[in-house]
């Protein structure tokens, strides 16, 4: 990389230290990936997580683009015979793309303007006359203006505003100063448009039909719904500013003290240069700003819910039942061993339309298949009947003579892997529906590899996510979908395709070829077989190989996050603490070793306190997975109808998605109930995020029920407080 881009990152990212950015960058210049780097290059980094780390490498490429468009601006300038030293130096000292777009406006190449002809007909000497704000003589210098293409005194007087106005209209340093002021000083108003009411069946837009803020204050979901009813011809969208406030800058800056007659020719320029060129280019600026920034911060939001999502606690060694519920078509079971292997499906019809003989053999049909493949857990979808569902299951429960639980799975997307290819390959003789059952069922048993199947844009935890743009979308949610499994690791031995193409290090092609290798062979006992599949390089193993995890195989290193380049220091370490391979993992492991003790080892073997740590913390627990930390499904034996909540009842939820202006919680009945961000806590909270995350089990109090709108509100602050 570029020792300039380097020196430009390390003066922008300032909260790191010199040597972070130095050796991150040269890290991810040497096909390191993000995941690789923050795991095991701790040393190197400072222990930059993944987070800081994208920040370095996305401001790279921000700089590097903005270098590369420097260099393209100079080249077209200098191919012009424009290109003064003043300019260059302006150019290449601009830190934003934008400075770099107005520094370049005057010479860009443009469709003929009347400035253009104008110029063209041999009036720029006269616009430059005027300029210099003589005191007499307009029309007289006028008239020997007056040619083949200029016809009188008036033609000439009307190119000559025609080149005044884009002139004043093109330079850098008034556009920088208006974009500044209305930055600072505008109001963002949404008005209803003419008939915009019948194109709002449902009030969707209320809000803003009469809104108006600063542009300093409107938020990001603001922005995005006003943009959505613009684009729905619902709304008329305008940035009000002072522009007689503008217009005394230009004022200012263009005349001065000057008088005579050519003060009002050039008051009439800039007066149609902010008109007709400035005032429209800083509006579509500034709201192209609030639509970045709010689609940036929807993506994070998005982002965040995602990372959540995949995170939750997976429910292990569960005999599971999938049940996506319907009304005509039937109830689809699936039920999943432990280990999630499918073992057996079935349909069922519990509920109206179906006739009254396949309603009664219903219940029967489901307590054997409960008894036969002793269920433990059964997982409803959310869908169509789920909660009709959802009374048949707990009846159900009743009947068995064993503890048998139930919880309402989000099953947003499944119907999407179903579809997909990836489902018809898994099941071939399955129909969509029974496909369904499954990836619900599993969805409680593992969500990470469950999940990870899917588009996450279909899993519906999004905020505005259809008013984003789609690529930067796609790349955010690729990358925490990489740093979830990455930061979990996974089971060589089981692990699918789909889950492994997210490992560091690993493509598509390289995934299909480690399955189809565990194919050929049985199954993995050593990380070091790894080598051995095709198309997999020394480079691909070095990257990926510290997040794949083979359980029950000949070296119990090979199930723990210890990379095997630091197998020769876990095993001096052991050494040390007069252990042997067989005590990992058991309570003959020595924990909470003083730092004396740490800093000794460290300079006894070699390597970094961080890196110690985290290998002592491998030895301490082989197969472990973060997961198991987050908080446990909630799950339930009998149902709650929305029409037995009362204000002031306390219960406990699941979070289900989290936006900006409060969260939504699953507390067991149809519709999910919204804690708005005023009833989150005590204190003001202006980021939701910073208080509960997707996933997270909750205590709330209901506030109100509206049985015929479907809305629920929750506050998570007890009522005495």
């Amino acid at each position: 990389m570029e020792p300039e881009i380097v020196e430009r990152v390390k003066q922008t990212l300032s909260q790191y230290k010199a040597r972070q950015v130095e050796t991150t960058l040269k890290l991810l210049s040497e096909n390191n990936t993000v995941p690789f780097i923050a795991r095991y290059r701790k040393e190197m980094t400072g222990n930059l997580d993944e987070v800081a780390i994208r920040e370095i490498q996305d401001e790279a490429n921000r700089i590097t683009k903005l270098q590369q468009r420097k260099r393209e601006v100079l080249n077209q300038i200098s191919e012009q015979g424009n290109l003064t030293p003043g300019l260059t130096k302006q150019i290449n000292a601009a830190t934003q793309l934008q400075q770099v777009e107005d520094l370049y406006l005057p010479y860009k190449q443009k469709r003929q303007t009347k400035a253009e002809i104008a110029k063209a007909a041999g009036l720029m000497p006269f616009a430059q006359w005027v300029l210099q704000f003589p005191t007499t003589g307009i029309e007289a210098k006028a008239k020997q203006f007056v040619n083949d293409e200029v016809a009188d005194v008036s033609a000439a007087l009307a190119g000559l505003h025609e080149i005044l106005t884009e002139a004043i209209g093109e330079r850098a340093q008034f556009r920088e100063w208006v974009r500044r002021y209305t930055a600072r000083n505008g109001q963002l108003t949404s008005r209803l448009k003419r008939n915009g009411e019948s194109l709002d069946d449902d009030h969707v837009y209320q809000l803003y039909y009469e809104f108006e803020t600063s542009l300093k204050q409107v938020s990001h979901y603001q922005t995005l719904a006003i943009n959505r009813g613009e684009k729905a011809k619902v709304l008329t969208v305008k940035i009000k500013v002072d522009e007689d406030a503008i217009l005394q800058y230009l004022n200012f800056q263009l005349i001065g003290r000057h008088h005579g007659p050519a003060v009002e020719i050039v008051t009439a320029a800039y007066k149609d240069a902010y008109k007709r060129f400035i005032g429209p280019a800083i509006e579509r600026d500034l709201r192209r700003e609030l639509t970045d920034g709010a689609q940036t911060h929807a993506i994070q939001v998005f982002g965040d819910n995602l990372y959540h999502l995949l995170m939750q606690a997976p429910l292990k060694n569960h005999v599971v039942m999938g049940f996506d519920p319907a009304y005509r078509t039937g109830c689809k079971l699936a039920i999943m061993d432990g280990n999630g292997k499918f073992l057996a499906k079935q349909v069922i019809y519990p509920h109206k339309p179906a006739p009254t003989q396949k309603r009664e053999a219903a219940m029967p049909a489901f307590l054997k298949l409960l008894t036969d493949y002793q269920v433990d857990m059964i997982a409803i979808g959310n869908g169509t009947a789920s909660r009709e569902s959802e009374q048949f299951v707990a009846d159900a429960i009743k009947q068995m003579k064993r503890p048998v639980r139930y919880t309402i799975v989000n099953e947003a997307g499944a119907s999407v892997y179903s579809a997909s290819s990836v489902a018809r390959k898994e099941f071939p003789d399955f129909n969509v529906e029974e496909r369904s059952a499954v990836s619900i069922g599993r969805r409680l048993q593992d969500p990470l590899a469950e999940l990870i199947k899917i588009d996450p844009k279909s899993v519906g935890v999004g905020q505005y996510q259809h008013d984003v743009a789609e690529s930067a979308l796609d790349e955010q949610l690729d990358r925490v979908v990489e740093t979830a499994v990455n930061q979990v690791g996974v089971d060589l031995n089981r692990a699918s395709v789909e889950l492994l193409t997210h490992i560091s290090g690993l493509t598509a092609r390289t995934a299909t070829n480690i399955v189809a290798y565990r194919d050929e062979i049985g199954t993995f006992t050593t990380r070091v077989q790894l080598k051995k599949v095709p198309r997999l390089g020394p480079k691909a193993y070095e990257q990926s190989v510290g997040f794949l995890r083979i359980i029950g195989g000949k070296n119990i290193l090979d199930n723990t996050d210890i990379h095997p380049e630091s197998y020769p220091v876990a095993k001096q370490i052991l050494n040390h603490l007069n252990v042997t391979l067989a005590d990992v993992g058991t309570s003959k492991m020595p924990t909470g070793l003083p730092a004396t003790e740490l800093a000794t080892m460290s300079q006894l073997f070699g390597v970094g306190n961080t890196t110690l740590t985290d290998i002592l913390a491998g030895l301490q627990r082989p197969g472990r997975d973060l997961r198991d930390e987050m908080p446990a499904p909630i799950l339930r034996t009998d149902v709650l109808q929305m029409a037995d909540l009362k204000p002031g009842m306390e219960l406990q939820g699941t979070v289900r998605n989290v936006v900006d202006f409060g969260v939504f919680v699953d507390i067991g009945v149809k519709q999910d109930g919204l804690v708005h961000i005023s009833h989150l806590t005590k204190h003001f909270v202006r980021n939701p995020a910073a208080v509960v995350s997707v996933g997270d089990i909750v205590t709330v109090w209901v506030l109100s029920v509206d049985e015929d709108r479907h809305r629920i509100q929750l506050s998570m602050v007890a009522p005495d407080d």
